[in-house]
């Protein structure tokens, strides 16, 4: 995923932050006062000790950012009865599936859109930007994106609702976050 330009839209590019970008993320809110004092003041002390990478998604006119998002590797654990119901999961791998204690995955942390540009697609760009890298691109072992949710309506909708991401455990519904998970190849093009 190294290099200068990881993703363009029609608009949009998705690249790596680097410490130049210091002074941009600290003008940066998503209204949320706990990611934004992540972005603010633990971001790149995070990225110096090899905890995740972070990104940034602006627009190519004029260079603002507008999301922001952290990538690090994961790995999921499923209980058996959650093994059975993958729709793309051929007679042939099914087997070797159900065996895996756990499975690679890419977690998103700290995706936030900028306040003025939420409900305009940007979270879901950043999502598909995650998908097509790690289901095309085949860079690493990777088979399902993790999300650690703010566990509000509004977030888990987003991620539930209108990308299909499902709840790991019922077991964290009253806490701060929810985990979720996507089947990477079953999320939709």
């Amino acid at each position: 995923m190294e290099g200068k330009t990881q993703y363009l839209d029609f608009n949009l590019s998705i690249n790596t932050i680097s410490e130049s970008d210091a002074v941009p993320l600290s003008a940066f809110s998503c209204g949320c006062d706990e990611i934004d004092d992540f972005f603010h003041n633990e971001v790149f002390l995070c990225y110096k000790y090899g905890y995740l990478i972070p990104y940034k998604c602006t627009a190519k006119d004029s260079g603002e950012i507008l999301g922001l998002f952290t990538l690090a590797n994961d790995v999921l654990t499923l209980e058996f009865e959650d093994k059975v119901d993958f729709p793309n999961l051929t007679f042939e791998y099914s087997d070797i599936f159900r065996r895996q204690p756990t499975y690679p995955a890419i977690n998103i942390g700290h995706l936030a859109v900028r306040k003025d540009m939420q409900s305009k697609g940007i979270g879901r760009i950043i999502v598909d930007f995650i998908h097509m890298t790690f289901a095309t691109r085949r860079i690493s072992g990777c088979q399902f994106i993790t999300v650690d949710a703010l566990n509000n309506p509004r977030t888990l909708s987003f991620y539930s609702d209108k990308l299909g991401f499902e709840f790991q455990t019922l077991s964290d519904m009253g806490k701060h976050t929810r985990r979720m998970y996507l089947d990477i190849f079953s999320h939709p093009d």
